[in-house]
């Protein structure tokens, strides 16, 4: 299985509390002064949809962020497609946009397309997952690796013996898997579990997800344990298969980004856990850098990450696993609360 788990220079991360960072101490660079005759500055923004919660969270954190800092931001969306994907960054290009902040996709053409970005002089953040093979200015996202041992941790703590279901987000689901792996395979080995599907879930659809579970319920006759579910959209379609067999809340699901029918969910029982990674935090650093990067601003990051091809500034910041035991006392921490119907 090809990996796009980026490698770490100089040691471990230093993870931090992104407010206290100060965008102003991120590497130096020489970057280019903003565009004349512009009233504000404009950045691009290259999200997957529109369609689940989590990238709503992001735009709307974003327009928050942009608004406070009177800068112009122009959405476009991949859906997890490569054409898509380039279609998008050339509309951007054409639109004179100052800065790309772009969720990758990492498939054929993808780099090109960015090579012709920076030829147009925009810097190109990548944000949420590193684009590989690429010559980008700045890295912003979660420790995402930590997101798949928070989920598989997790999951063998409340389900040491039994019958999984793995199944894997695709495209750009490896780095979730090999965290969650490093807990569940040595199980495996021992006999404890066994992995009955392993199978892609591809543009991270969930109704995908569901027929993949559906099917497994009817080969195994419903004896499954456990599903390690990448994020908290297919984590609801998992749920609603197990549960037309009677089986929600007998099941362990695992889920990700504290999606509002998530967090109901793991309050009635039927989902496990999931991780809060604080999209508020990660929109403020990625728009702040930006403008940063349009002023030319001198930078320092702690940390650089190989994304293939170049060492890029990264700043990481780390997910928090939310379950029935601490749902309200997070939600409330983080700022988080206010955003849900309890």
């Amino acid at each position: 299985m090809k990996s796009f788990i980026p490698k770490t220079l100089n040691g471990s991360f230093k993870y931090i509390n992104i407010r206290e960072l100060g965008i102003e101490e991120f590497k130096e660079c020489n970057f280019m002064n903003k565009k004349e005759n512009r009233d504000n500055e404009r950045v691009g923004i290259i999200l997957p949809n529109q369609r689940e919660e989590r990238w709503k969270r992001d735009k709307a954190a974003m327009e928050k962020e942009g608004k406070i800092r009177d800068i112009s931001l122009i959405f476009e969306y991949n859906d997890f497609e490569m054409e898509k994907q380039i279609e998008a960054i050339n509309k951007l290009i054409l639109d004179e946009v100052d800065v790309l902040i772009i969720c990758p996709i990492n498939g054929e053409g993808e780099p090109e397309a960015i090579e012709k970005a920076k030829k147009k002089g925009i810097k190109v953040i990548s944000y949420d997952l590193l684009a590989m093979n690429s010559d980008i200015d700045l890295f912003v996202s979660f420790n995402l690796m930590r997101v798949g041992e928070l989920q598989g941790k997790y999951l063998i703590g409340k389900v040491p013996r039994g019958n999984y279901i793995i199944l894997l987000g695709e495209p750009n689901g490896e780095v979730f898997l090999e965290g969650a792996m490093e807990y569940i395979m040595p199980l495996v080995y021992t006999g404890n579990i066994k992995i009955i599907t392993q199978e892609k879930v591809e543009r991270w659809i969930p109704d995908y997800a569901y027929n993949i579970v559906k099917n497994s319920l009817i080969q195994y006759e419903n004896n499954i344990d456990a599903v390690l579910a990448p994020n908290d959209a297919i984590a609801g379609a998992v749920i609603q298969a197990i549960d037309e067999e009677n089986l929600a809340g007998k099941v362990a699901v695992t889920g990700q980004d504290a999606d509002i029918s998530a967090i109901r969910r793991i309050i009635e029982g039927t989902q496990s856990m999931t991780v809060l990674k604080d999209t508020n935090e990660l929109a403020w650093v990625a728009i702040n850098a930006a403008i940063k990067l349009i002023k030319g601003e001198q930078k320092i990051t702690y940390k650089s990450i190989n994304n293939g091809k170049i060492n890029v500034p990264s700043i990481l910041t780390n997910p928090i696993l939310v379950d029935k035991n601490n749902v309200y006392s997070i939600l409330n921490e983080t700022g988080y609360y206010k955003n849900y119907i309890l």
